[in-house]
């Protein structure tokens, strides 16, 4: 079974099988009714991708409903250390986390519902980033909480003095005060 658990039951890690030989490598990233049978029954209509430096932190991120995205991320080039949120009002998971190393070398992906802010940090000398969303972006609709927040207490893999932050991220506010529509069982 490709998909292992994490610390927050709607949180799936995706390990694919990856059929090597002297030539290289092949891998199915995604198939529809894989995902589909194994309980994510998102419909992706966009795809993302960034590239980072070490140290880059990008997030905590999500738009808010009803423009909420899922996604499914991954990395192609170098080894980031990927977050996911519980931010869904009455979830027993309410500000919980969890992360997992995503990399080119391991071929991980992770799922993350739509209710879960989302955010990473760069490991490797730089990564390239690929996620795919079930909605599309909307400005209006973004929102962010800030990286180090109490309340969460992310354990980032990373001396925080080697974090770099757009202007917009190290704005962000802490979870008690960010705009927040998700409610448990309503989405």
């Amino acid at each position: 079974m490709p998909f292992f658990p994490t610390g927050l039951k709607e949180v799936k890690i995706f390990e694919p099988a990856v059929y090597e030989d002297e030539r290289g490598c092949f891998f199915e990233s995604y198939n529809e009714k894989l995902f589909g049978d194994n309980g994510i029954d998102a419909r992706f209509v966009q795809d993302n991708q960034s590239f980072s430096r070490f140290g880059v932190l990008r997030g905590l991120h999500y738009q808010l409903a009803p423009y909420a995205q899922a996604k499914l991320v991954r990395v192609v080039r170098g080894e980031i250390f990927d977050v996911a949120v519980d931010i869904r009002k009455n979830s027993p998971d309410y500000a919980k986390w969890t992360g997992t190393i995503l990399s080119a070398d391991n071929k991980k992906q992770m799922f993350i519902p739509r209710g879960f802010a989302h955010g990473f940090v760069v490991l490797s000398d730089c990564a390239e980033v690929i996620y795919k969303c079930d909605n599309f972006y909307s400005p209006a609709h973004n929102a962010g909480i800030i990286y180090n927040d109490k309340t969460i207490g992310i354990n980032w893999p990373i001396d925080l003095k080697d974090v770099m932050l757009s202007a917009k991220d190290i704005n962000n506010p802490t979870l008690d005060q960010a705009e927040n529509n998700f409610i448990y069982g309503q989405i």
